[in-house]
Protein backbone atom coordinates (compact mmCIF):
# COMPACT_ATOMS: atom_id res chain seq x y z
CA UNK A 1 0.00 0.00 0.00
CA UNK A 2 0.98 3.40 -0.26
CA UNK A 3 2.41 5.26 2.80
CA UNK A 4 0.26 8.28 1.89
CA UNK A 5 -3.32 6.26 2.15
CA UNK A 6 -5.65 7.41 5.09
CA UNK A 7 -6.45 4.49 7.65
CA UNK A 8 -9.60 4.82 9.62
CA UNK A 9 -9.61 3.06 13.40
CA UNK A 10 -13.39 2.62 15.13
CA UNK A 11 -12.54 2.04 18.65
CA UNK A 12 -11.18 3.57 21.44
CA UNK A 13 -10.12 1.21 23.36
CA UNK A 14 -6.48 -0.81 24.04
CA UNK A 15 -7.18 -2.67 20.75
CA UNK A 16 -7.44 0.73 18.58
CA UNK A 17 -5.09 2.78 20.37
CA UNK A 18 -2.21 -0.12 20.05
CA UNK A 19 -2.83 0.20 16.41
CA UNK A 20 -2.55 3.74 16.09
CA UNK A 21 0.69 3.15 17.74
CA UNK A 22 1.59 0.20 15.03
CA UNK A 23 1.34 2.25 12.20
CA UNK A 24 3.51 4.75 13.17
CA UNK A 25 6.17 2.33 14.60
CA UNK A 26 5.84 0.66 11.15
CA UNK A 27 6.56 3.66 8.81
CA UNK A 28 2.43 4.57 7.86
CA UNK A 29 3.27 8.13 7.24
CA UNK A 30 -0.53 9.10 5.69
CA UNK A 31 -3.60 9.83 7.92
CA UNK A 32 -4.41 8.42 10.75
CA UNK A 33 -8.00 8.87 12.46
CA UNK A 34 -9.09 7.03 15.44
CA UNK A 35 -12.86 7.35 16.69
CA UNK A 36 -13.49 6.66 20.27
CA UNK A 37 -17.02 6.91 21.45
CA UNK A 38 -16.31 7.38 25.26
CA UNK A 39 -14.80 10.79 26.14
CA UNK A 40 -11.87 9.53 27.74
CA UNK A 41 -8.44 8.98 26.24
CA UNK A 42 -8.29 4.99 25.04
CA UNK A 43 -7.40 3.19 28.15
CA UNK A 44 -7.06 -0.63 29.26
CA UNK A 45 -10.06 -2.34 30.84
CA UNK A 46 -8.70 -4.72 33.08
CA UNK A 47 -8.07 -2.33 36.05
CA UNK A 48 -11.55 -1.70 36.06
CA UNK A 49 -12.11 -5.02 37.44
CA UNK A 50 -8.78 -5.05 39.22
CA UNK A 51 -6.62 -2.46 40.66
CA UNK A 52 -8.58 0.75 39.95
CA UNK A 53 -12.04 -0.99 41.19
CA UNK A 54 -10.32 -1.81 44.46
CA UNK A 55 -8.31 1.91 44.57
CA UNK A 56 -5.16 0.92 44.26
CA UNK A 57 -4.26 2.56 41.01
CA UNK A 58 -5.23 5.46 39.63
CA UNK A 59 -7.51 5.82 36.03
CA UNK A 60 -4.37 7.69 34.57
CA UNK A 61 -1.77 4.44 34.84
CA UNK A 62 -5.18 2.46 32.87
CA UNK A 63 -4.41 5.06 29.92
CA UNK A 64 -2.84 3.32 27.11
CA UNK A 65 -1.23 6.94 25.71
CA UNK A 66 -1.42 10.28 26.80
CA UNK A 67 -2.77 12.91 24.64
CA UNK A 68 0.69 14.24 23.96
CA UNK A 69 1.34 11.01 22.12
CA UNK A 70 -1.96 11.47 19.44
CA UNK A 71 -0.39 15.03 18.94
CA UNK A 72 3.13 14.22 18.77
CA UNK A 73 2.59 11.35 16.51
CA UNK A 74 0.21 12.97 14.48
CA UNK A 75 -2.79 10.60 15.15
CA UNK A 76 -6.36 12.73 15.09
CA UNK A 77 -8.02 11.22 18.25
CA UNK A 78 -12.40 11.82 17.64
CA UNK A 79 -13.91 11.66 21.12
CA UNK A 80 -17.44 10.98 22.02
CA UNK A 81 -18.41 10.48 18.66
CA UNK A 82 -19.56 6.78 17.91
CA UNK A 83 -19.17 5.61 14.07
CA UNK A 84 -23.30 4.47 12.71
CA UNK A 85 -22.13 2.91 9.80
CA UNK A 86 -19.87 2.17 7.12
CA UNK A 87 -19.59 2.47 3.29
CA UNK A 88 -17.37 0.12 1.85
CA UNK A 89 -18.53 0.84 -1.93
CA UNK A 90 -17.59 4.87 -1.15
CA UNK A 91 -14.70 3.91 1.66
CA UNK A 92 -16.51 5.86 4.04
CA UNK A 93 -17.28 6.07 7.32
CA UNK A 94 -20.74 8.09 8.92
CA UNK A 95 -20.42 9.27 12.61
CA UNK A 96 -23.36 10.34 14.82
CA UNK A 97 -22.48 13.68 14.65
CA UNK A 98 -23.75 14.16 10.97
CA UNK A 99 -20.24 13.51 9.78
CA UNK A 100 -18.57 11.33 7.30
CA UNK A 101 -14.44 10.20 6.73
CA UNK A 102 -13.42 8.56 3.86
CA UNK A 103 -10.69 5.59 4.44
CA UNK A 104 -8.59 4.21 2.39
CA UNK A 105 -8.16 0.90 5.04
CA UNK A 106 -10.57 0.27 7.70
CA UNK A 107 -9.66 -1.22 10.96
CA UNK A 108 -12.18 -2.20 13.63
CA UNK A 109 -11.79 -2.64 16.84
CA UNK A 110 -15.25 -1.86 18.64
CA UNK A 111 -14.82 -4.78 21.21
CA UNK A 112 -17.45 -5.92 23.64
CA UNK A 113 -20.15 -5.09 25.03
CA UNK A 114 -22.48 -6.21 28.33
CA UNK A 115 -24.93 -8.88 27.95
CA UNK A 116 -27.96 -7.24 29.98
CA UNK A 117 -30.27 -9.47 32.06
CA UNK A 118 -34.22 -9.04 31.23
CA UNK A 119 -35.23 -9.04 34.41
CA UNK A 120 -37.58 -7.08 36.07
CA UNK A 121 -35.86 -4.50 38.01
CA UNK A 122 -32.86 -4.99 36.04
CA UNK A 123 -32.81 -1.20 35.22
CA UNK A 124 -32.82 0.32 39.09
CA UNK A 125 -30.55 2.67 39.89
CA UNK A 126 -28.38 0.31 42.10
CA UNK A 127 -28.02 -1.95 39.74
CA UNK A 128 -24.53 -2.15 37.84
CA UNK A 129 -23.14 -3.06 35.15
CA UNK A 130 -18.94 -3.14 34.46
CA UNK A 131 -17.67 -2.13 31.21
CA UNK A 132 -16.14 1.64 31.88
CA UNK A 133 -14.02 3.76 34.30
CA UNK A 134 -18.01 5.19 34.99
CA UNK A 135 -19.07 1.69 35.81
CA UNK A 136 -16.22 0.90 38.16
CA UNK A 137 -16.44 4.43 40.27
CA UNK A 138 -20.33 3.43 40.72
CA UNK A 139 -19.63 -0.25 42.31
CA UNK A 140 -16.73 0.67 44.22
CA UNK A 141 -18.99 3.33 45.71
CA UNK A 142 -21.18 0.51 46.70
CA UNK A 143 -18.07 -1.29 48.43
CA UNK A 144 -17.68 -0.81 52.30
CA UNK A 145 -18.20 -2.19 56.09
CA UNK A 146 -22.07 -2.85 56.71
CA UNK A 147 -23.16 -3.31 53.16
CA UNK A 148 -24.31 -5.89 51.00
CA UNK A 149 -23.92 -6.19 47.58
CA UNK A 150 -25.12 -9.43 45.54
CA UNK A 151 -22.85 -10.47 42.30
CA UNK A 152 -25.50 -12.55 39.68
CA UNK A 153 -23.05 -14.64 37.77
CA UNK A 154 -20.06 -16.32 38.65
CA UNK A 155 -17.85 -15.42 35.92
CA UNK A 156 -13.97 -13.75 35.92
CA UNK A 157 -15.48 -10.28 35.97
CA UNK A 158 -18.14 -11.58 39.22
CA UNK A 159 -15.48 -12.69 41.37
CA UNK A 160 -12.70 -9.76 40.66
CA UNK A 161 -15.63 -7.70 41.71
CA UNK A 162 -15.93 -9.92 44.53
CA UNK A 163 -12.31 -9.89 45.42
CA UNK A 164 -12.53 -6.13 45.54
CA UNK A 165 -15.70 -6.07 47.64
CA UNK A 166 -14.29 -7.77 49.93
CA UNK A 167 -11.12 -6.05 50.23
CA UNK A 168 -13.68 -3.06 51.51
CA UNK A 169 -15.43 -5.45 54.06
CA UNK A 170 -17.88 -5.55 52.20
CA UNK A 171 -20.61 -8.15 52.18
CA UNK A 172 -21.10 -10.04 48.90
CA UNK A 173 -23.19 -13.34 48.16
CA UNK A 174 -22.80 -14.86 44.33
CA UNK A 175 -25.41 -16.01 42.39
CA UNK A 176 -24.73 -18.45 39.90
CA UNK A 177 -26.77 -21.02 38.01
CA UNK A 178 -24.24 -23.35 37.04
CA UNK A 179 -22.73 -25.92 39.80
CA UNK A 180 -20.06 -23.73 40.55
CA UNK A 181 -18.42 -20.51 39.23
CA UNK A 182 -16.23 -20.15 36.17
CA UNK A 183 -17.37 -24.26 35.68
CA UNK A 184 -18.35 -23.47 31.80
CA UNK A 185 -14.58 -22.17 31.49
CA UNK A 186 -12.64 -24.49 33.68
CA UNK A 187 -14.35 -27.33 34.54
CA UNK A 188 -15.48 -28.72 37.83
CA UNK A 189 -12.02 -29.57 38.69
CA UNK A 190 -10.17 -26.24 39.10
CA UNK A 191 -13.72 -24.27 39.00
CA UNK A 192 -13.82 -25.73 42.53
CA UNK A 193 -10.78 -24.20 43.63
CA UNK A 194 -12.01 -21.02 43.18
CA UNK A 195 -15.63 -21.36 44.79
CA UNK A 196 -13.61 -22.43 47.61
CA UNK A 197 -11.00 -19.09 47.39
CA UNK A 198 -13.95 -17.34 47.67
CA UNK A 199 -15.72 -19.47 50.59
CA UNK A 200 -12.61 -18.94 52.13
CA UNK A 201 -12.43 -15.35 52.31
CA UNK A 202 -16.10 -14.89 53.41
CA UNK A 203 -18.27 -14.91 50.12
CA UNK A 204 -21.19 -16.58 50.41
CA UNK A 205 -21.20 -18.60 46.93
CA UNK A 206 -24.69 -19.74 46.06
CA UNK A 207 -24.30 -22.20 42.97
CA UNK A 208 -27.35 -23.59 40.99
CA UNK A 209 -29.92 -20.83 41.23
CA UNK A 210 -32.58 -19.27 39.18
CA UNK A 211 -33.04 -15.81 39.74
CA UNK A 212 -36.77 -14.21 39.19
CA UNK A 213 -36.21 -10.89 39.26
CA UNK A 214 -34.87 -7.94 41.06
CA UNK A 215 -37.01 -6.15 43.78
CA UNK A 216 -37.15 -2.50 44.06
CA UNK A 217 -38.62 0.65 45.61
CA UNK A 218 -38.56 3.86 44.25
CA UNK A 219 -36.42 2.91 41.17
CA UNK A 220 -33.91 1.37 43.50
CA UNK A 221 -32.99 -2.21 44.10
CA UNK A 222 -33.51 -4.09 47.63
CA UNK A 223 -32.93 -7.31 46.58
CA UNK A 224 -32.38 -10.01 44.22
CA UNK A 225 -35.95 -12.44 44.25
CA UNK A 226 -35.29 -16.36 43.32
CA UNK A 227 -37.77 -18.75 41.93
CA UNK A 228 -38.48 -20.36 44.87
CA UNK A 229 -39.63 -17.25 46.51
CA UNK A 230 -36.91 -16.32 48.97
CA UNK A 231 -35.16 -12.68 48.31
CA UNK A 232 -31.71 -12.28 48.61
CA UNK A 233 -31.44 -9.06 50.67
CA UNK A 234 -29.22 -6.35 48.85
CA UNK A 235 -27.62 -2.72 48.58
CA UNK A 236 -26.11 -2.93 45.40
CA UNK A 237 -26.39 -5.43 42.70
CA UNK A 238 -23.86 -6.18 40.01
CA UNK A 239 -24.65 -8.04 36.55
CA UNK A 240 -21.83 -10.08 35.38
CA UNK A 241 -23.20 -12.07 32.73
CA UNK A 242 -20.72 -11.84 29.59
CA UNK A 243 -20.38 -9.83 26.61
CA UNK A 244 -21.00 -9.90 23.26
CA UNK A 245 -18.66 -8.33 20.04
CA UNK A 246 -19.91 -5.25 18.93
CA UNK A 247 -20.38 -6.48 15.36
CA UNK A 248 -23.57 -4.14 14.07
CA UNK A 249 -21.60 -2.18 11.69
CA UNK A 250 -19.56 -5.10 10.51
CA UNK A 251 -22.87 -6.81 9.47
CA UNK A 252 -24.95 -3.82 8.30
CA UNK A 253 -22.03 -3.52 6.18
CA UNK A 254 -21.63 -6.94 4.10
CA UNK A 255 -18.69 -8.28 6.06
CA UNK A 256 -19.12 -11.44 7.22
CA UNK A 257 -20.14 -11.93 10.80
CA UNK A 258 -20.52 -14.94 12.63
CA UNK A 259 -19.71 -14.74 16.11
CA UNK A 260 -17.66 -11.98 16.28
CA UNK A 261 -16.36 -10.27 12.58
CA UNK A 262 -14.51 -13.40 10.78
CA UNK A 263 -10.97 -12.45 9.61
CA UNK A 264 -8.24 -14.62 8.22
CA UNK A 265 -4.79 -15.45 9.84
CA UNK A 266 -3.41 -11.41 9.09
CA UNK A 267 -6.50 -10.52 10.79
CA UNK A 268 -8.20 -9.58 7.00
CA UNK A 269 -12.00 -9.74 6.93
CA UNK A 270 -14.07 -10.29 4.16
CA UNK A 271 -13.00 -6.88 2.42
CA UNK A 272 -9.80 -6.34 1.70
CA UNK A 273 -9.68 -2.81 2.95
CA UNK A 274 -11.16 -3.79 6.26
CA UNK A 275 -9.23 -5.44 9.53
CA UNK A 276 -10.54 -6.66 12.48
CA UNK A 277 -8.42 -6.41 16.00
CA UNK A 278 -9.67 -7.41 19.86
CA UNK A 279 -12.71 -8.49 21.34
CA UNK A 280 -14.82 -8.55 17.75
CA UNK A 281 -11.99 -10.89 16.00
CA UNK A 282 -12.81 -14.35 14.90
CA UNK A 283 -9.60 -15.14 13.88
CA UNK A 284 -8.49 -18.31 11.98
CA UNK A 285 -5.60 -19.11 14.08
CA UNK A 286 -2.55 -20.77 11.89
CA UNK A 287 -1.29 -22.48 15.11
CA UNK A 288 -4.72 -23.69 16.57
CA UNK A 289 -5.88 -24.38 13.75
CA UNK A 290 -9.19 -23.46 14.47
CA UNK A 291 -11.38 -20.33 14.48
CA UNK A 292 -11.31 -18.58 17.67
CA UNK A 293 -12.17 -15.47 19.30
CA UNK A 294 -10.75 -14.24 22.78
CA UNK A 295 -12.20 -11.42 24.73
CA UNK A 296 -9.37 -10.90 26.88
CA UNK A 297 -6.27 -8.22 27.30
CA UNK A 298 -3.81 -9.79 25.31
CA UNK A 299 -5.18 -10.19 22.25
CA UNK A 300 -6.58 -6.34 22.07
CA UNK A 301 -2.66 -5.82 22.90
CA UNK A 302 -1.02 -7.84 19.91
CA UNK A 303 -3.34 -8.10 17.33
CA UNK A 304 -3.18 -4.72 16.00
CA UNK A 305 0.63 -5.18 15.11
CA UNK A 306 -0.16 -8.20 12.77
CA UNK A 307 -3.13 -6.68 11.55
CA UNK A 308 -0.98 -3.54 10.72
CA UNK A 309 1.65 -5.50 8.95
CA UNK A 310 -0.63 -6.90 7.02
CA UNK A 311 -2.28 -3.51 6.04
CA UNK A 312 0.84 -1.94 5.84
CA UNK A 313 1.53 -4.78 2.43
CA UNK A 314 3.30 -7.15 4.83
CA UNK A 315 2.35 -10.96 5.29
CA UNK A 316 2.56 -11.51 9.48
CA UNK A 317 0.28 -14.06 10.40
CA UNK A 318 -0.86 -13.68 14.35
CA UNK A 319 0.28 -16.76 15.76
CA UNK A 320 0.68 -15.24 19.44
CA UNK A 321 -1.59 -18.09 21.82
CA UNK A 322 -5.03 -16.84 23.75
CA UNK A 323 -3.70 -15.26 26.91
CA UNK A 324 -5.40 -13.95 30.11
CA UNK A 325 -4.78 -13.70 33.68
CA UNK A 326 -6.64 -12.92 37.22
CA UNK A 327 -5.91 -11.50 40.47
CA UNK A 328 -8.13 -12.37 43.35
CA UNK A 329 -7.05 -12.01 47.16
CA UNK A 330 -3.89 -13.67 47.42
CA UNK A 331 -4.61 -16.11 44.15
CA UNK A 332 -2.21 -14.65 40.81
CA UNK A 333 -3.21 -17.15 37.87
CA UNK A 334 -2.21 -17.14 33.76
CA UNK A 335 -3.82 -18.90 31.33
CA UNK A 336 -1.99 -19.72 27.92
CA UNK A 337 -3.99 -21.56 24.84
CA UNK A 338 -7.39 -22.57 24.37
CA UNK A 339 -9.62 -25.92 25.76
CA UNK A 340 -12.93 -26.97 26.75
CA UNK A 341 -13.97 -27.51 30.24
CA UNK A 342 -14.39 -31.06 29.25
CA UNK A 343 -11.31 -32.07 28.61
CA UNK A 344 -9.01 -33.72 30.36
CA UNK A 345 -7.27 -31.87 33.67
CA UNK A 346 -3.99 -32.95 34.79
CA UNK A 347 -2.77 -30.86 37.95
CA UNK A 348 0.99 -30.31 38.64
CA UNK A 349 1.33 -29.32 42.33
CA UNK A 350 -1.29 -28.97 45.13
CA UNK A 351 -4.96 -27.68 44.64
CA UNK A 352 -5.37 -27.52 48.53
CA UNK A 353 -2.45 -25.02 49.19
CA UNK A 354 -3.93 -23.16 45.60
CA UNK A 355 -0.07 -23.58 43.93
CA UNK A 356 -0.59 -25.77 40.86
CA UNK A 357 -0.58 -25.67 37.06
CA UNK A 358 -3.12 -27.13 35.24
CA UNK A 359 -2.71 -28.80 32.07
CA UNK A 360 -5.87 -29.63 29.39
CA UNK A 361 -5.18 -32.38 27.36
CA UNK A 362 -7.05 -33.92 24.48
CA UNK A 363 -7.92 -37.44 23.53
CA UNK A 364 -4.06 -37.68 22.07
CA UNK A 365 -2.56 -36.22 25.33
CA UNK A 366 -1.79 -33.32 23.39
CA UNK A 367 -1.67 -30.36 25.49
CA UNK A 368 -4.76 -27.44 24.81
CA UNK A 369 -4.22 -25.26 27.75
CA UNK A 370 -2.45 -24.46 31.08
CA UNK A 371 -3.36 -22.70 33.48
CA UNK A 372 -0.69 -21.70 36.12
CA UNK A 373 -1.98 -20.69 39.77
CA UNK A 374 0.69 -19.02 42.76
CA UNK A 375 3.36 -20.85 40.00
CA UNK A 376 5.72 -18.11 38.21
CA UNK A 377 7.81 -17.88 35.15
CA UNK A 378 6.25 -21.29 33.38
CA UNK A 379 4.15 -19.61 30.54
CA UNK A 380 7.32 -19.74 28.18
CA UNK A 381 8.14 -23.33 29.06
CA UNK A 382 4.69 -24.71 28.67
CA UNK A 383 4.10 -22.33 25.34
CA UNK A 384 5.78 -24.35 23.54
CA UNK A 385 4.32 -27.69 24.32
CA UNK A 386 0.80 -26.00 23.20
CA UNK A 387 2.15 -24.39 20.09
CA UNK A 388 3.68 -27.64 18.69
CA UNK A 389 0.91 -29.89 19.63
CA UNK A 390 3.52 -32.34 20.90
CA UNK A 391 2.05 -35.61 23.29
CA UNK A 392 3.44 -35.93 26.58
CA UNK A 393 2.86 -38.57 29.06
CA UNK A 394 0.32 -37.09 31.23
CA UNK A 395 2.33 -38.82 34.66
CA UNK A 396 5.64 -37.44 33.96
CA UNK A 397 2.99 -33.94 33.70
CA UNK A 398 1.86 -34.29 36.91
CA UNK A 399 5.03 -34.81 38.29
CA UNK A 400 6.72 -31.50 39.65
CA UNK A 401 10.12 -33.08 39.62
CA UNK A 402 10.12 -33.61 35.54
CA UNK A 403 11.65 -30.59 33.80
CA UNK A 404 9.06 -29.29 31.01
CA UNK A 405 11.74 -29.92 28.56
CA UNK A 406 11.75 -33.64 29.44
CA UNK A 407 7.78 -34.37 28.64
Amino acid sequence: MSTTENIVIIGGGLAGAKTAEALRDGGHAGRVTLIAAEDHLPYERPPMSKDYLAGKAAFDSAVVHPQSWYDGHDVTLRQGVRATAIDTAAHQVTLDDGTTLPYDKLVLATGSTVRKLPLDGADADNVHYLRTVEDADAIRAAFGPGRRLVIIGGGWIGLEVTAAARASDTTVTILEGAELPLLRVLGPTIAQVFADLHTAHGVEVRTGVQIAGIDTVDGHATGVRLQDGEVVPADAIVIGIGVRPVTDLAEAAGIAVDNGVLVDASLRTSDPDVYAVGDIANHDHPVLGHRVRVEHWATALNQPAAAVAALLGGSTPYTELPYFYTDQYDLGSEYIGHASSDDRVVVRGDLATREFVAFWLDEEDRILAAMNVNVWDVIDQIKPLIAEHRVVDPVLLADPAVPYDQL
